[in-house]
């Protein structure tokens, strides 16, 4: 498959790091260029380019920057993906490090609503509350009582099939949060932010997240 990632930070490096190792065609961007990720493109096989050239082609485009930075992004930015290309949005909004976004706080729509918006393109809500560690170190084969599970909402079901068939291969189980509407269920602090645990524990932590944004992640 071929897959684009645009950010080369913790969630952005592990995954081109795994996808890489099981076989994908990876492209990766950052906001620096790609001559900053020459590293990262020897230790990985990655092929590093501009953002603006990252989706072309791409079956997944996984956009993994901070949510201020997403009206950044280059216009356009998925013309050339391939046609019914599903879009993770690994995004948290911060306000103490990406200010006041009016249409979280004020229109209450969710970060990946907000997000989707911008990128005039529908995304899945995946791998938002996981440790970047973790897509190195906890994956497991399928049926492994000690296998994660992770939450993932969207609303176009076959986008979100792809992504939890991705998710699958990575070596964790997934749960179907609902759609984008109802991701506020995984955002930061909620009870599944952050859980390892199996699909039972992570539907049950769905299920007891409130829609009130905690006081600590509002502006």
């Amino acid at each position: 498959m071929k897959i684009g990632i645009i950010g080369a930070g913790n969630i952005g490096g592990n995954l081109t790091r795994r996808l890489t190792a099981l076989g994908h065609d990876v492209s990766v961007a950052n906001s620096r260029g790609p001559h900053t990720l020459t590293e990262l493109a020897r230790e990985t096989g990655a092929t590093p380019v501009a953002a603006a050239e990252a989706a072309r082609g791409a079956q997944v485009v996984v956009v993994t920057v901070p949510v201020r930075a997403v009206p950044d992004l280059p216009s356009g930015l998925l013309d050339g993906a391939a046609e019914g290309v599903a879009v993770i949005d690994t995004g948290n909004y911060y306000p103490q490090r990406d200010g006041r976004i009016a249409g979280i706080e004020d229109d209450g729509i969710t970060e990946s609503r907000w997000t989707e918006r911008q990128i005039g393109h529908p995304v899945i809500k995946a791998f938002n509350g996981t440790y970047a560690q973790d897509i190195l170190d906890r994956h497991h084969p399928a049926g492994d009582p000690g296998r994660m599970a992770l939450p993932v909402a969207g609303d176009d079901e076959a986008a979100k099939r792809a992504v939890r068939d991705l998710i699958d291969e990575l070596g964790f189980d997934t749960v179907d949060a609902g759609g984008i509407d109802e991701s506020w269920r995984q955002q930061p602090g909620t009870p599944v932010f952050g859980l390892r645990a199996g699909a039972e524990a992570v539907r049950k932590a769905l299920a007891e997240a409130s829609p009130q944004r905690p006081s600590d992640f509002r502006a």
